[in-house]
């Protein structure tokens, strides 16, 4: 039988490239990404509403990443990283829209864009949106730090999809002075990013800022 490949298309260093990448690795199954910005007409005809990353695998062209994470993990992977007591596979869905709905937006554009735009883009720091931003991270974090101190993983004893969605979403929070700073005052939250980030499918997907440091 022939091994299935993804087709990834999305921004290179992008939280939810790295999420559909981790779930892949832990699929076993190989990929590639093909830079495709989200405005962009080409990305267009793959997701009606221009976001990324879409994907293209076993003759279907998805987009969505908890969908595509599903496809894959229920294609290509048993459904190992999806629970079957409906309460356990409950509480993996809360916390996935937890990450997505909560903890993504504000990082995302009230801490890793102004960081990145000064970086790359030589932009002034816009340090009044970080400020702006930082008592309602740090609010997630200590809600984040909690349920790390409840169980080993998001959804109780096992991993699950959503442990890879909180990591890959607050490691890049974790990479900035800021949040390294409120993460390092939360000693469970620190050590639970610290030992899953020694997982080999994260391990594998690391991305070369995260090798330097």
């Amino acid at each position: 039988m022939t091994q299935p490949t993804l087709h990834i298309h999305g921004t290179i260093i992008s939280t939810y490239s790295r999420i559909v990448q981790t779930v892949a690795e832990e699929a076993g199954i190989s990929w590639t990404i093909t830079a495709t910005p989200a405005g962009s007409e080409e990305n267009r005809r793959r997701h009606p509403f221009r976001k990324v990353p879409t994907v293209e695998i076993d003759g279907l062209n998805l987009y969505e990443s908890v969908a595509i994470c599903q496809y894959i993990d229920n294609a290509h992977n048993g459904g190992a990283l999806q629970p079957d007591d409906p309460a356990t596979r409950a509480e993996m869905d809360r916390w996935i829209s937890v990450a997505n709905a909560y903890l993504f937006p504000v990082a995302e554009h009230g801490l890793l864009m102004p960081r990145l735009a000064h970086r790359f883009l030589k932009t002034p720091l816009r340090s009044d949106i970080i400020e702006a931003a930082l008592p309602e991270i740090a609010e997630h974090l200590g809600i984040v730090c909690q349920r790390v101190e409840e169980a080993p993983f998001f959804a109780g004893a096992q991993f699950t999809l959503a442990d890879i969605f909180v990591y890959c979403i607050l490691r890049p929070v974790q990479m900035t002075s800021e949040g390294d700073h409120l993460i390092g005052q939360l000693l469970p939250l620190r050590h639970w990013l610290n030992k899953i980030g020694k997982r080999p499918s994260l391990m594998a997907t690391r991305w070369d800022s995260e090798n330097q440091q």
